[in-house]
């Protein structure tokens, strides 16, 4: 039987995944490509959190919006992430829906930079828990 740990630390990896792929995808210029797994490295780290309480949403949305009302506005969490969250998905959403929206490599680059930071912060949160 898989536990909360378990699906943590599963989802965690998820994150870390993306992030690799965020990278090989920058490094071929496939700008709209790591901007889409540089936000699913954050999404993931997210839901690496709320695994621990048991906690999954089918929206984005309502994901996004319960992370920051339990560990950003509470002080669990780094206020900042609360501000990568916005970049990530806001990218995401324009570069994967948005037929002329157009993704450079400097905003990539900082979305890239930006999910490490998130999964540096994921991982020290969950160091204390687990």
């Amino acid at each position: 039987m898989e536990t909360k740990r378990d699906l943590s630390q599963y989802r965690l990896e998820q994150a870390e995944q993306c992030l690799k792929s965020a990278k090989i995808l920058l490094d071929s210029n496939d700008y709209k490509g790591a901007a889409n797994r540089s936000y699913y490295c954050v999404f993931h780290c997210m839901r690496s959190i709320l695994a621990l309480e048991g906690m999954d949403f089918k929206k984005h949305s309502g994901l996004i919006a319960y992370f920051r009302k339990e560990y950003i506005k509470t002080g669990k969490l780094d206020v900042a992430l609360s501000d990568i969250i916005t970049d990530v998905f806001q990218i995401r959403t324009e570069s994967d829906y948005d037929d002329y929206y157009v993704v450079n490599k400097a905003d990539v680059e900082e979305q890239i930079k930006n999910a490490e930071y998130f999964i540096q912060q994921t991982k020290k949160y969950l160091e204390v828990l687990l």
